[in-house]
């Protein structure tokens, strides 16, 4: 498949699933941008994409603490490229391992800011971008806790839910747009991201983020069709 021309944003590009779909797009011919709150981890994808000639632009901007900032984003796509193809909501936070009743306020809004209002204000500000693409598409990144319970990750699985939720709604209201709107399950991977979550677990027995891009292709190149309001595994 090519993307040659696609314009896409990747969060969460600096490690992880994130890291790793932002490479295979830029592999495909995509021009990427790295959205993400270290400026080195963003600056190694950066060097990844450009070593193998590929073309990628740094977004430094923490969804946490400067959300105030994304107008700044849609700004300087738009007076750079006038649209956006896609955008990959690949950013979270999994935030602590405890019971409910035991869950810090503070780390719980934390967790909502970057997995849910995050991804939230990110597609509000760019939709006018993504309206000037003949095929545009936001993936939103999803996990098995936001549709089942898992103990002791309360407020990581409750964001996830609520992303879903969220993106099914935004694909019922614009039934009729030009905007494709999806979410994608990757499952368990080896990443620095869940070793937080399970220390103990051997990443040798999990998938590599690398192994998964399969289904993000496919949905950036169109080969999904009309697909909108949908949930994707690998």
């Amino acid at each position: 498949m090519s993307l040659e021309n696609r314009i896409i944003l990747v969060t969460g590009a600096g490690s992880g699933l994130g890291r790793a779909v932002a490479c295979a797009y830029a592999k495909e011919g995509a021009r990427v941008f790295l959205l993400g709150s270290r400026q080195k981890t963003l600056a190694e994808t950066d060097d990844r994409i450009r070593s193998a000639g590929g073309e990628a632009g740094i977004v430094p901007l923490n969804l946490e603490t400067e959300l105030q900032r994304v107008p700044e984003v849609a700004k300087a796509l738009f007076e750079r490229f006038g649209r956006l193809d896609v955008l990959i909501n690949a950013a979270a936070q999994v935030g602590p391992r405890t019971p409910l009743d035991l869950h810090c306020p503070a780390d719980w809004e934390s967790v909502f800011r970057v997995n849910v209002s995050a991804p939230f204000f990110l597609t509000r500000e760019l939709m006018p971008l993504l309206k000037r693409s003949p095929s545009g598409m936001v993936i939103q990144v999803i996990c098995r806790e936001g549709l089942e319970a898992a103990p002791f990750r309360g407020s990581y699985g409750a964001s996830k839910a609520a992303l879903w939720q969220m993106t099914r709604t935004w694909a019922a209201e614009t039934a009729r747009g030009t905007v494709r709107m999806n979410a994608v399950d990757p499952g368990p991977m080896a990443t620095a991201l869940r070793a937080k979550v399970f220390p103990g677990e051997d990443p040798a027995t999990l998938p590599t983020p690398e192994s998964v891009t399969g289904i993000f292709l496919r949905l950036a190149s169109g080969e999904c069709g009309e697909a909108h309001g949908e949930l994707f595994g690998p």
